[in-house]
């Protein structure tokens, strides 16, 4: 059914809204859903002005709702076009049943069941793709669930295309939950699915019972799921084909059964198809970034990939191996092997190679990197990367070398003379971080950084001098510290703050720091930065214990109450206030994970405070008796931020236990 121009503009869209204001613009837009030339930028334009980014249904989404519909029903309009539509239908519908109340315009409940009406037609579509992407709107149909649901199975009955069968099940799975009359009888349809002759059919019904049962252990599920790993190709799992995203989520299956789960892994990573094996990598690295004891399960198995014909699974395995640090010495010779040209051939192997050798704390890392930064391209980003998932990112400098102040008198020579050809920004301060990073033991590499005070990495240098220490300050003129104060980089608007308080960390002077940094103390954020620097003050910050004191229980956890508290302690030298505090923003991850650098830091100032703190040892055992990581899982940093918080929590255990008493 095409919609005239006439309904279009019976609707008052000046009183009507979309994420970039009145809705004035939307009658054109649709309008040219029906100009072959306009109608893909339309389609793309409605998407990204009436549903935007989700988290809400703007007003204007009821009026556009049936006239997208409608053009997405209309063969005249072009394939590509209609499918474009039907995925804003299933944004819209998906946004309407997940975002808070109070973000939804009210009249989009009514307006999404007459939609669900005219789309139900459209399960008959001639267009494989529309009829798999109907099936996925109305997956969104909660309010109709039992309609809907006896519709898709009517569809399956007759259906013939693989990716449209496997949506009409998984679609039938996320309305059974809404069910009420269809709801026995359909799960009794996805069980049927589980005992079906394609493997596809039989993973994607195990994915739909899930959510039909959400929270509900099924052993048939886990058994079909092993059944099909273990008894046919990856190749038929999919549509696609046997593609790392296949493998991971056929993989991801089994995630309610950890041993399954695991000698899945095992035989995956053991497949003769290269792509099924580095999929199976990624499997291992999310189970390594989430359980201590798959360690033990799983990282034998990874190991024997470094000698995997394909480079890049060769890179990733040794990627796994540095994350996973000691646990993996090991295969340190292996490594050491890698790290070289003789032993590895692909360059970004071998400086994956060499990071986790530096993970490991093994030496041999560095001959290769005296080599490499020896090199006019080392091979190292200047930035790192803080991305979550399995992205194998460039490593940085920082990253590789940081843990390596140890050998500075070797790693030294060539930084220095990268220090004055650096030919950007980015590499200057990246090889400032790096021995801003090593403290004391960069005071060679002292006249490069004064150097780099009359240059657009002033404020690097300045933090690395600071970092090294008293032999720095001996050798900085105090008045080009105050005319760098006094001209500070133009284009860097954080650099005033950040000299200062390298200078007053350099020259004991903090009258440039407390001028900038107090006044934050007021404001509703930022308060982190002064309450450091009144911790570095110490007793001479007492006029400001009261405004600390306040700050201490603004926030439950995170990095305010651990500065705030840090202050307090460092001024005051008391305890009894500040450890309730610090235990309170702890405790919470001991429960359930997910802990963060702020946490770690926590437990090391805990540590600090020895017996006194105590009545943390309940949150600090909870951290080394946990198999999950209580930290963020699957990253890169889980693991060693896992490795941090445990070494944080050991050594605060040691502080707080008795004299002789048990740690």
């Amino acid at each position: 059914m095409r919609e005239t121009p006439a309904r279009i503009e019976a609707v008052g869209w000046t009183a009507l809204r979309h994420a970039y204001g009145t809705a004035e613009d939307v009658p054109a837009m649709l309008r040219d859903l029906r100009r072959p030339e306009a109608a893909a930028e339309a389609a793309d334009d409605l998407l990204t002005h009436v549903h935007h980014q989700g988290g809400g249904v703007y007003s204007s989404a009821p009026a556009v709702l049936p006239h997208v519909v409608a053009a997405a029903a209309d063969a005249a309009v072009a394939t590509g076009v209609r499918g474009d539509l039907l995925h804003l239908v299933r944004s819209l519908a998906h946004s309407g049943n997940t975002a808070q109340a109070r973000f939804v315009t009210s009249g989009w409940p009514e307006a999404w069941d007459l939609a669900v009406t005219d789309l139900l037609p459209l399960l008959d579509d001639p267009v494989a793709e529309h009829r798999t992407a109907v099936a996925r709107c109305l997956a969104e149909a909660h309010r109709r669930a039992d309609e809907v649901i006896a519709a898709l199975r009517a569809r399956w009955d007759v259906e013939y295309a693989p990716r449209t069968r496997l949506q009409l099940i998984d679609s039938v799975g996320s309305l059974a939950a809404h069910a009420g009359e269809q709801r026995g009888a359909c799960v009794d349809w996805l069980r049927a699915q589980l005992n079906g002759t394609e493997p596809s059919v039989r993973l994607t019904a195990v994915q739909a019972l899930r959510r039909a049962l959400p929270g509900q252990a099924d052993s048939d599920c886990g058994r079909t799921v092993s059944d099909v790993l273990s008894g046919s190709e990856p190749a038929t799992w999919r549509p696609e084909g046997a593609t790392t995203g296949t493998v991971i989520w056929a993989a991801g299956l089994l995630e309610d059964d950890r041993t399954a789960l695991t000698g899945a892994t095992r035989e995956l990573l053991a497949h003769r198809d290269p792509v099924v094996r580095a999929g199976a990598l990624r499997v291992a690295a999310q189970s390594l970034s989430s359980r201590r004891s798959a360690v033990a399960d799983l990282l034998p198995a990874v190991a024997r990939r470094l000698g995997d014909p394909e480079p890049d699974n060769r890179l990733f395995a040794a990627r796994v191996l540095g994350m996973c640090g000691r646990a993996a010495r090991p295969w340190a010779d292996a490594l050491a092997a890698m790290s070289t040209d003789a032993g590895e051939p692909h360059p970004p192997t071998r400086s994956h190679a060499l990071w986790a050798l530096s993970r490991l704390g093994d030496a041999r890392c560095v001959p290769p990197l005296v080599r490499r930064l020896a090199e006019e391209r080392h091979g190292f980003a200047s930035h790192s990367s803080h991305a979550d998932g399995w992205w194998t990112y460039e490593l940085s400098l920082n990253e590789v070398a940081a843990d390596l102040g140890a050998h500075a008198d070797v790693l030294l020579p060539p930084l220095r003379a990268r220090l004055p050809a650096a030919s950007s920004l980015d590499e200057r301060r990246s090889l400032c971080r790096l021995l801003t990073s090593w403290g004391a033991s960069a005071a060679p590499a002292i006249p490069e950084l004064l150097a780099l005070l009359d240059t657009d990495a002033a404020v690097w240098a300045l933090d690395a001098l600071a970092a090294i220490g008293p032999e720095a300050s001996k050798a900085v003129p105090p008045e080009r510290l105050r005319a760098l104060l006094d001209a500070p980089p133009a284009d860097q608007p954080f650099a005033p703050r950040s000299l200062a308080l390298a200078y007053g960390r350099l020259t004991g002077d903090r009258e440039p720091a407390l001028r900038l940094l107090l006044p934050q103390l007021g404001e509703p954020y930022g308060q982190e930065s002064a309450a450091t620097l009144l911790a570095e003050l110490g007793p001479a910050a007492v006029p400001y214990v009261g405004r600390l004191r306040e700050l201490l229980t603004r926030h439950a956890q995170g990095w305010l109450p651990l500065r705030a508290g840090e202050a307090l302690w460092r001024i005051t030298g008391r305890t009894d206030e500040v450890v309730p505090a610090l235990v309170r923003a702890i405790t919470p991850f001991a429960e359930r994970g997910g802990a963060y650098p702020a946490v770690i830091e926590t437990v090391r100032l805990l540590a600090e405070m020895g017996a006194d703190a105590a009545p943390a040892r309940p949150a600090l055992r909870a951290f080394l008796d946990a198999d999950e990581r209580p930290v963020r899982h699957g990253t890169w940093r889980s693991v060693p931020e896992d490795d941090a918080l445990c070494e944080a929590a050991r050594t605060a255990l040691l502080a707080t236990s008795a004299p002789g008493g048990a740690v």
